[in-house]
């Protein structure tokens, strides 16, 4: 029986070095790879380049690895809630890619769908479109980004099985589902570790071949990053 199930996140999280591309899966706060983010932190690896929608903010998420400046090179699409990514980016301390976060999402889903590239019409006429190639298709002018090339992608999903099958839970499916299978080796960090069979086979979003090492979290604080509520009448 297929079992990818490792004991514990230093056991996932083996053949991380410094210098390494590793996507990280999440949108804001909502469905990030706690565990994983906090064990890289204390595996104290250096000039790494993030793939994730944006860096979590100060105290939280990949801003613990902006803090120690574990972090060379970030490829986000939105910087907003995280003041030292800001301040490091704006010192020059930190390279930051900024990407449309469609197009973010596609260079991921491309990588693991084995694509290499693929035509866009969103940025260009901007720097983002500058170095590469353009083309015109139905009328309208498209630029071509290629897939990422990442050595590990670090998702996190609401369960999972053995055999490396995930289901995620609302909106913390976001970037998790397209990083998933997307670099070299897919770490899955789950909040409940199931056999295999236990898990609906109509519910599952992410198939186990499409992940490599899965193990269960010992902890989620879930934070929430502008906790809105209504006025007291």
């Amino acid at each position: 029986m297929i079992n990818k199930k490792v004991n514990n996140v230093q056991e996932a999280l083996q053949g991380i070095e410094s210098s390494m591309t590793i996507m990280l899966g999440g949108f804001g706060l909502s469905g990030i790879p706690e565990n994983s983010i906090a064990e890289l932190v204390q595996l104290n690896v250096t000039d790494l380049t993030c793939i994730s929608n944006n860096a979590g903010v100060d105290d939280f998420g990949l801003g613990l690895l902006l803090q120690k400046k574990q972090i060379k090179k970030m490829i986000s699409s939105y910087v907003g809630e995280n003041a030292e990514f800001e301040r490091q980016m704006l010192s020059g301390e930190l390279d930051v890619e900024l990407t449309p976060q469609g197009t973010l999402a596609e260079k991921c889903r491309a990588a693991q769908a084995g694509i290499p590239a693929f035509f866009t019409p969103a940025g260009y006429g901007t720097e983002v479109a500058e170095g590469k190639e353009a083309r015109e298709f139905n009328g309208k002018m498209h630029i071509m980004e290629e897939a990422y090339k990442a050595d590990f992608s670090i998702v996190k999903a609401w369960k999972g099985d053995a055999a490396g099958n995930l289901i995620f839970k609302g909106t913390a499916r976001n970037f998790n589902a397209c990083m998933a299978g997307a670099a070299k080796i897919t770490i899955a960090e789950v909040e409940e570790l199931v056999p295999v069979g236990a898990l609906d086979p109509n519910q599952i979003h992410i198939p186990g071949i499409m992940v490599q090492r899965i193990f269960q979290g010992e902890k989620f604080e879930k934070r929430i990053e502008q906790r809105t509520v209504r006025q007291k009448a």
